[in-house]
């Protein structure tokens, strides 16, 4: 059982594909307003974890727990409803919709009318430059644009934990620090954020916690600010000297 400071808490998680094993035994906690970095080499099973916690593959043993509350076979649309909300790879927004409709989208069941057009408000206020655009079709969008309006669709309905999955994948610089100010603006939200990132210093630098996943296992799990070169060397190699 968890503890109140604790607002998910998953304990020794497996996960198969088939016949193949992708998850061993994986531990992970975020604790309520904190961010955890969730790191590891590419096939380390990140995704999966992701997926696992948002409800998108199944358990093959193991439990969640989630703001007191046990979410082990809970479905994703409920997990989503009880405040988890996940962006996964590859943004997760309508290209052939407006960012107008793709809010309305997300928030279609926050309950009356009333609610949800508070929920696009909020969202709006949050990235400004969405509502500049929000008549513009969702797919036209510069790449920073496009994850600002998957943070945009993910708090407009109030998450209490957000994973985010690879938000800078393919982006140029400039527009990796855009994303990263746009993470820093939900973290004053007081959402709770599970941030897997391939910038693993901007990422460390950011995160409170850390969580370091190798072959599907946890090698290490610890504050963020103790994940030093050595440490990182050892379970990402050249990962953590280029992805800066």
């Amino acid at each position: 059982m968890s503890d109140s400071n604790t607002l998910l808490q998953a304990e020794d998680l497996d996960v198969r594909y088939g016949a193949s094993r992708a998850l061993f035994g994986v531990s992970v906690a975020v604790r309520t307003g904190k961010i955890v970095a969730l790191l590891g080499p590419n096939g380390a099973g990140k995704s999966t974890l992701a997926r696992a916690l948002s409800g998108l593959v199944p358990l093959t043993s193991g439990s969640i727990e989630f703001d007191g509350q046990d979410i082990s076979k809970m479905p994703a649309y409920r997990r989503h409803q009880a405040g988890l909300s996940y962006i996964p790879e590859g943004r997760g927004i309508f290209p052939g919709l407006s960012v107008i409709d793709n809010l309305r989208i997300a928030v279609r069941h926050a309950g009356s009318r009333a609610e949800r057009e508070a929920a696009i408000r909020r969202a709006l206020e949050l990235f400004p430059i969405l509502g500049r655009r929000q008549h513009q079709r969702a797919g036209s969008l510069s790449g920073g644009e496009q994850q600002m309006l998957s943070l945009g669709r993910a708090l407009a309905v109030g998450p209490k934990l957000l994973i985010a999955d690879e938000m800078s994948l393919g982006l140029a610089p400039l527009v990796v620090d855009l994303v990263f100010d746009s993470l820093e603006q939900v973290r004053q939200t007081g959402i709770s954020v599970l941030l897997i990132e391939q910038f693993v210093h901007r990422a460390l630098e950011m995160a409170d916690d850390c969580v370091i996943l190798s072959r599907g296992r946890v090698g290490w799990t610890g504050r963020a600010a103790e994940a030093g070169p050595e440490l990182l060397d050892r379970y990402l190699g050249e990962a953590a000297s280029s992805a800066v």
